[in-house]
Order: structure tokens, then sequence, then C-alpha cells
């Protein structure tokens, strides 16, 4: 236990990758900017030659890929919400990303505390931005007063256990699987490892993605309808 102790504070420690400037670049900032890039990259590459007619594989898989993304995102937001579906598609593609970038040996920028905590402010603005956007300033400060005006504490207090949650959710379930993998070593150090290996650096990343951007879409819809 003493040895998965030290190994936690390894993994929760943010190490500064390099420095510009005098000003140092965290691991988990510099892991994004290549996420970031490759992103671009592969969008640039996906794009090029679209046609109207005749389209190629290429733009078949992208337009395929793009249609089930918006599809997925805007069941998550409705009608009303529709304008955000582009900004949680990227940040679903983001996180599935991040979530995941550990099998090429890289550490999950969501490793960082950081980092959970830019992107729930982020969504939380968002949420409250499209609100106020969908009812105007009097309608907004309105639905705080519902159903009932004896619910206004329990409202005003939501908007900051909101980010609270999307940020510690994401946070402690990745974190989380990496002291299921640490313990799994310990015990069993050959098979059982590589096959939950799999699970985690997958299947659940994927599925902590979902469902970050899922609830963040769910309070957008709730903010405009």
């Amino acid at each position: 236990m003493g040895n998965l102790a030290e190994k936690l504070a390894e993994e929760l420690n943010c190490e500064t990758a390099f420095t510009i400037g005098g000003v140092e670049i965290a691991e988990s900032v510099a892991v994004t900017w290549i996420i970031m890039a490759v992103v671009l990259l592969v969008c640039f590459w996906w794009t090029r030659g679209l046609r109207v007619f005749n389209i190629s594989r290429k733009q078949a898989a992208l337009e395929t890929a793009v249609t089930f993304l918006e599809n997925l995102v805007s069941g998550f937001v409705g009608e009303e919400g529709k304008s955000y579906v582009h900004y949680l598609a990227a940040v679903l593609i983001y996180l599935g990303i991040a979530n995941m970038i550990s099998i090429l040996g890289f550490k999950p920028p969501t490793k960082d505390l950081n980092v959970t905590i830019a992107l729930a402010v982020m969504s939380i603005v968002l949420i409250e931005y499209a609100g106020l956007h969908k009812k105007g300033l009097k309608g907004f400060l309105r639905s705080f007063a519902e159903p009932v005006p004896v619910m206004l504490p329990i409202n005003v207090l939501e908007i900051f256990i909101r980010p609270l949650s999307l940020c510690m959710r994401l946070f402690g379930n990745v974190l989380g699987a990496f002291v299921v993998m640490k313990l799994l070593e310990a015990v069993v150090p050959v098979i059982l490892p590589v096959a939950f290996s799999a699970y985690f650096d997958i299947f659940d990343g994927l599925i902590q993605a979902y469902v970050f951007v899922f609830l963040t879409g769910l309070f957008i819809k709730e903010a405009v309808e």
C-alpha cells in the first residue's frame, strides 16, 4: 500500500514538460497541444478534395462520422440547444482521445485536476449563458425561483454544485481506474492487468467522455426549455 501511495502521489503531481520564455508548461497542457495538433492535421487531411457528387470513400466515412456525432449530441441538448452541438462534439472528441492516450505512453490530461476544473467551468459558463440567451435577463433571474420561491437558495447553490460534480466525476473515475490497475498489477502481475487495461484505457475512457458531454448537454437542455 505504501508503494501504491507513492505511485498515486506521482500521478497527481503535475510535472512541467518544458519552459517557454520563463513560463512553465505543464505536462497536461503539452499533451493537450499534441491532441489538438493531431486532430487538426486529421481534419485537414480528411476534408481535402470534398465533392458534391461522386464522393470518395474517405468523404463518405467523414460524412458518416460527422452525422453520427451531430445526431448523438443533438439528442442531449434537444431542438432548442442545437447551436451548442458543435462545441459539445469537440469536447467529446477531445475527452475521448485524452482518456485513451495512455495507450501511447502519454499521461492523460484528465489526471490533472486543473484540466477537469477548466472543462467543468467552461461547461457551467455555457449552461448559464444558454439560459440567459434564451430567456433574457428577467426570465433567467426568475428561473431561480422556480417552481416555488422557496427553492431560490437551492437553485443558486446548484450553480456551484454542477461544475464541482462534473469536475470530480471525470477526475475521480480516471484516477480510480489508475488505482484499480495498480492493485491488479500487485496481485496478478501478468494476465488480468492486460485485459483490464484495455477496459479502463479504451471503454471506460470513452464512457467518461460520453457522460461528461451528456450531463453538460442535459443541463443546457434544462436551461433553454
